[in-house]
Protein backbone atom coordinates (compact mmCIF):
# COMPACT_ATOMS: atom_id res chain seq x y z
CA UNK A 1 0.00 0.00 0.00
CA UNK A 2 1.05 3.70 -0.63
CA UNK A 3 1.72 5.73 2.18
CA UNK A 4 -1.29 8.06 3.24
CA UNK A 5 -0.19 11.98 4.07
CA UNK A 6 -2.89 13.81 5.46
CA UNK A 7 -3.18 16.39 8.17
CA UNK A 8 -5.29 16.49 10.91
CA UNK A 9 -6.23 18.15 14.52
CA UNK A 10 -5.01 16.04 17.66
CA UNK A 11 -7.89 15.17 19.68
CA UNK A 12 -8.39 13.77 23.50
CA UNK A 13 -10.41 10.82 23.98
CA UNK A 14 -10.97 8.60 26.91
CA UNK A 15 -10.11 5.45 25.91
CA UNK A 16 -7.47 3.06 26.18
CA UNK A 17 -3.72 5.06 26.80
CA UNK A 18 -2.59 7.54 25.86
CA UNK A 19 -5.81 9.30 25.14
CA UNK A 20 -4.56 11.14 22.27
CA UNK A 21 -5.47 10.52 18.64
CA UNK A 22 -5.17 12.04 15.07
CA UNK A 23 -8.67 11.38 12.95
CA UNK A 24 -8.57 9.49 9.82
CA UNK A 25 -10.15 11.97 6.81
CA UNK A 26 -13.26 10.23 5.57
CA UNK A 27 -11.42 10.17 2.02
CA UNK A 28 -8.64 7.80 3.42
CA UNK A 29 -11.06 5.07 5.23
CA UNK A 30 -11.78 3.22 2.52
CA UNK A 31 -8.15 2.49 0.91
CA UNK A 32 -7.43 1.56 5.07
CA UNK A 33 -10.18 -0.75 5.68
CA UNK A 34 -9.24 -2.78 2.47
CA UNK A 35 -5.23 -2.59 3.15
CA UNK A 36 -6.14 -4.09 6.68
CA UNK A 37 -8.17 -6.72 5.48
CA UNK A 38 -4.39 -8.03 4.74
CA UNK A 39 -2.49 -7.28 7.13
CA UNK A 40 -5.04 -6.88 10.36
CA UNK A 41 -4.52 -8.57 13.66
CA UNK A 42 -8.23 -9.08 13.03
CA UNK A 43 -9.74 -5.02 13.71
CA UNK A 44 -7.03 -3.18 11.92
CA UNK A 45 -3.47 -2.53 12.56
CA UNK A 46 -1.10 0.45 10.90
CA UNK A 47 2.38 -0.93 12.14
CA UNK A 48 4.30 2.17 10.55
CA UNK A 49 3.20 5.78 11.09
CA UNK A 50 5.05 9.22 10.85
CA UNK A 51 3.99 12.34 13.11
CA UNK A 52 5.75 15.34 11.49
CA UNK A 53 9.67 14.20 11.60
CA UNK A 54 8.57 11.02 14.36
CA UNK A 55 8.65 7.78 12.62
CA UNK A 56 6.41 5.37 15.20
CA UNK A 57 4.50 2.35 15.40
CA UNK A 58 0.83 1.86 16.55
CA UNK A 59 -2.53 1.26 15.98
CA UNK A 60 -5.97 2.29 14.29
CA UNK A 61 -8.96 2.57 16.67
CA UNK A 62 -12.00 2.05 14.83
CA UNK A 63 -14.72 4.69 15.62
CA UNK A 64 -17.67 6.32 14.50
CA UNK A 65 -17.41 4.56 10.77
CA UNK A 66 -13.76 5.53 10.56
CA UNK A 67 -10.48 5.19 12.90
CA UNK A 68 -8.53 7.15 14.67
CA UNK A 69 -4.89 7.11 15.08
CA UNK A 70 -3.13 7.07 18.87
CA UNK A 71 -0.90 9.39 18.93
CA UNK A 72 2.23 7.66 21.36
CA UNK A 73 2.94 10.18 24.65
CA UNK A 74 6.96 9.80 23.27
CA UNK A 75 5.50 11.47 20.15
CA UNK A 76 3.47 13.94 21.45
CA UNK A 77 6.42 14.74 23.70
CA UNK A 78 8.80 14.92 20.78
CA UNK A 79 6.94 16.81 18.59
CA UNK A 80 5.76 19.32 20.94
CA UNK A 81 2.28 18.57 20.29
CA UNK A 82 -1.35 18.28 22.35
CA UNK A 83 -4.70 18.46 22.06
CA UNK A 84 -6.05 20.78 19.12
CA UNK A 85 -2.67 20.74 17.32
CA UNK A 86 -2.25 20.15 14.01
CA UNK A 87 -0.08 17.44 12.79
CA UNK A 88 1.09 16.16 9.08
CA UNK A 89 0.35 12.34 9.40
CA UNK A 90 2.13 9.69 6.66
CA UNK A 91 1.11 6.21 6.98
CA UNK A 92 1.18 2.68 5.72
CA UNK A 93 -0.91 -0.41 6.75
CA UNK A 94 1.12 -3.70 6.54
CA UNK A 95 3.93 -5.09 8.54
CA UNK A 96 7.05 -4.18 6.64
CA UNK A 97 6.98 -0.59 4.74
CA UNK A 98 8.15 2.54 6.28
CA UNK A 99 6.89 5.71 5.19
Amino acid sequence: MEAIDFESAIIEWRGPAPFLFAAIPDEHVGALRHAAMTASYGWGVVPVARVGATQFTTSLFPRDGGYLLAIKLAVQRAEGVGPGDRVAVSLRVGRDGKC
